[in-house]
């Protein structure tokens, strides 16, 4: 097994005042060379958007885009057609392919937090498209719930990429294992709330660890923790 650490301090931050992002990795005006990325996960930002804010018209193309509500109300709207408004414990997906265009606004009362994750795809310039899903916390509890795969299914949303992210909602003392095929896949563990220990190293809120040369997870949780687990393709 061989791993690295990602401690929440380490991160880069964008501050424009309505925006706060905490970045895992290289992104927009942030640059650190030896944090590119995970193997194809490029992007994974910790966003904060201020009520009555948010990002106006933009364009995507050959990226799969994620996104995973942990706090407040935001819409979406595209050039698809599509008009939604997404809430705590909703995730989304954009597919965006060959090319979309989209906007999404703080449209609650409250602080949105949410985390942006960007995978580079399987296949290039395919017919872009948008999906969401709802995943109540209180149908999670001591569960690791699929809620992105490249597969089709009507329980998550299913991306152009050889890809999957789970999410952990678990009491103290409980210990779930996660298993995967280790051939050019990596895991990155993105701990969202309380501590825990993976493969006996220690995390603390918005802490992360990547692994490979491995082929499964050993998670301790040391108080009641909420966690996010990124299953990716890597060339290391």
């Amino acid at each position: 097994m061989i791993f690295e650490i990602y401690k929440s301090e380490q991160r880069g931050l964008k501050d424009l005042g309505w925006l706060k992002s905490n970045l895992s990795f290289s992104f927009s005006g942030y640059y650190n060379p030896v944090r590119a990325g995970f193997g194809l996960l490029r992007v994974l930002n910790d966003d904060f958007v201020a009520p009555e804010n948010g990002f106006g018209l933009h364009a995507h193309a050959n990226m799969e885009i994620i996104s995973v509500m942990l706090a407040g109300s935001m819409n979406h709207i595209d050039n698809l057609g599509y008009k939604e408004v997404v809430h705590k414990d909703w995730v989304q997906i954009m597919s965006a392919g060959s090319g979309m265009c989209h906007e999404e606004h703080n449209v609650g009362e409250e602080e949105v937090n949410f985390l942006q994750i960007w995978i580079e795809p399987k296949l290039q310039n395919v017919t872009p498209r948008y999906q969401r899903r709802f995943f109540p916390e209180e149908k999670r509890k001591n569960k690791l719930v699929t809620i992105v795969s490249n597969e089709e299914g009507t329980g998550h949303c299913w991306i152009n990429s050889n890809s999957k992210l789970s999410l952990g909602c678990f009491e103290a003392g409980r210990q779930p294992e996660y298993s995967f095929n280790p051939v050019n896949k990596g895991v990155f563990v993105f701990t969202i709330d309380g501590e825990i220990e993976v493969n006996k190293q220690l995390l603390k809120k918005r802490d992360a660890i990547g692994l490979w040369e491995t082929n499964k997870l050993e998670i301790n949780c040391l108080s009641e923790s909420r966690f996010l687990i990124i299953e990716v393709p890597v060339n290391h």
